[in-house]
């Protein structure tokens, strides 16, 4: 009985689904639905694969759900010990991982990862119904051909997300139907990464060739492009990452402009606005159908709870450390205050102030929801046009083993945006082509940090260049990189090769007894 329980939960993910409105993915659960009439006409493929948007690897970036933890991918930061999480003697999980103790308490760790690990492969199996029925509907070819590959970016992304996480993985590509094939050995990295390349190589081919704002929000040619460019990336495979990277480049996309150097910089745009150019693909939130949740409340330190009356509970649940803003130098807008970061805040309705000796995060802070509705609408940015430009830069010289015009120019963009002394786009292009091909790829890590840090791109980065690195006690801006393994992150704890990956949930163990553990754990 408990098998078949564990079945038609998996069977049932399929079916909670979303049915679209003008302007938003709204839920609609249809758990009424049995699993022989999921895909029998079109309005039924459209709303398994709405469900997909806000499901599984999505989730683990854009959802806030606890006052005293960020959403789940912000913990991988913790294990560099740059980010460190108030809360955290709650929240063992971000204890563990910034000391590097995951070993020991791989209990209390699995609690998460069975969340991780069960949400992605809910997701995959509904991607795999549709993969699998779609084509069987009569409906228009290409909405189906859109729809099949919508489906598979999402059936990537997951397997993207869970590979990074765990290693090897249970690689499956056909829905649970039955009890056969319901429990699955672990396939080899390059395996799984084989599927997750030709997924969203097939969504590149077929999806529009529009930006993401401009498509009602749904997955496009330059949004799978760009996730296939991440992923040749994380494989150290350069030219591929290259190639990928440039369509986005080359897409209607482009990177946000400063109008001034204070409210109307291109990072407080970033932080208010949902309709810019730069997002290439994002976690959208309605103050009516889905909300932020706790996102606004990140923005601060616990004593903001006298400062505003929309919260109950305010905590620095992602902060970043003196050591790790050291990554800046002086002439860098992103670290001035109500940029990136703050460490004072006077509330214009009643004046009262909020003031910190450890920066908070500004790029939280949504006016709206903590001064009016306790209801936060910003949408959260999964890829962003900044970043299409460093992997370009990156990939263009780890594959061509020089730096040209072209290269350079990229990287140029990022930090020429930043200089608060105006500093041209020429003028770092020039100076930039001087520079070796490793120092020049140093850089583009060095302008990874100062860009991405908030949007939980560190660990991976970490993981694929396999070095850490080592941001100056003394010397603001300059950084240097070691070997991970057998560094000592921020916190003084040193990395072990164990360290790379998370342990498969015990619990998944306990059900699956084709699973071994990860070393170590």
């Amino acid at each position: 009985m408990k098998i078949r329980n564990i079945v038609w939960s998996l069977l049932c993910g399929g079916v909670l689904g979303f049915s679209s409105c003008e302007s938003f993915l709204e839920e609609t659960p249809l758990s009424d639905l049995n699993r022989n009439i999921y895909y029998e006409n079109e309005a039924q493929a459209i709303e398994n694969i709405n469900s997909m948007y806000r499901r599984g690897a999505p989730v683990r970036y854009g959802v806030a759900p606890s006052a005293y933890i960020g959403p789940t991918a912000s913990i991988n930061t913790m294990l560099t010990g740059y980010f460190t999480n108030s809360y955290e003697g709650q929240e063992l999980i971000t204890q563990y991982a910034r000391l590097l103790t995951r070993q020991q308490n791989t209990r209390i760790v699995s609690n998460t990862m069975n969340t991780i690990w069960n949400e992605s492969y809910q997701a995959i199996n509904i991607a795999n119904g549709a993969i699998k029925y779609i084509p069987t509907i009569d409906m228009d070819e290409e909405r189906r051909a859109v729809l099949v590959a919508e489906a598979k970016f999402f059936r990537a992304f997951n397997y993207f997300y869970l590979v990074k996480t765990f290693g090897p993985l249970p690689l499956s590509t056909e829905p649970y139907e039955n009890l056969e094939n319901l429990y699955l050995e672990r396939q080899g990295i390059n395996e799984v990464y084989a599927l997750i390349e030709a997924d969203l190589q097939e969504a590149v081919d077929v999806l529009p060739a529009t930006a993401f704002l401009d498509n009602g929000r749904r997955i496009t040619k330059f949004v799978a492009a760009m996730a296939l460019a991440n992923v040749y990336l994380q494989q150290e495979k350069y030219e591929q990452a290259a190639t990928y990277a440039k369509i986005v480049t080359n897409s209607p996309h482009s990177l946000t402009t400063n109008t001034d150097l204070a409210e109307n910089s291109a990072y407080n745009k970033l932080r208010t606005q949902d309709n810019l150019p730069e997002t290439i693909y994002s976690y959208e939130f309605d103050e009516t159908i889905s909300n932020s949740s706790w996102w606004p409340t990140y923005a601060f330190s616990s004593t903001a709870t006298s400062v505003f009356d929309t919260y109950s509970i305010f905590e620095r649940i992602y902060g970043p450390t003196d050591r790790f803003l050291n990554v800046y130098t002086p002439n860098d807008l992103r670290i001035k205050p109500n940029q990136f970061y703050h460490w004072e805040y006077t509330n214009p309705d009643n004046g009262k102030t909020w003031t910190s000796t450890t920066a908070g995060v500004w790029y939280f802070y949504d006016e709206t929801a903590l001064l009016s509705t306790g209801r936060g609408t910003k949408d959260w940015n999964i890829y962003r046009y900044a970043e299409a430009l460093l992997i370009a830069a990156e990939a263009l010289v780890k594959s061509t083993g020089s730096v040209n015009a072209e290269a350079a120019g990229y990287l140029a963009q990022i930090k020429a945006r930043a200089d608060v002394t105006g500093k041209s786009i020429a003028s770092y292009t020039t100076e930039l082509q001087a520079l070796s091909a490793q120092k020049f790829v140093e850089e583009c890590w060095t302008e990874r940090l100062r860009e991405l840090p908030l949007e939980f791109k560190m660990w991976d980065d970490c993981l694929r260049t396999k070095k850490f690195p080592v941001i100056s006690a003394t010397q603001k801006g300059v950084v240097t990189y070691q070997n991970l393994v057998g560094a000592s992150n921020a916190s003084g704890a040193v990395f072990k090769q164990t360290d790379l990956v998370w342990p498969i949930s015990m619990d998944e163990l306990q059900r699956n007894t084709k699973l071994t553990q990860n070393e170590g754990y």
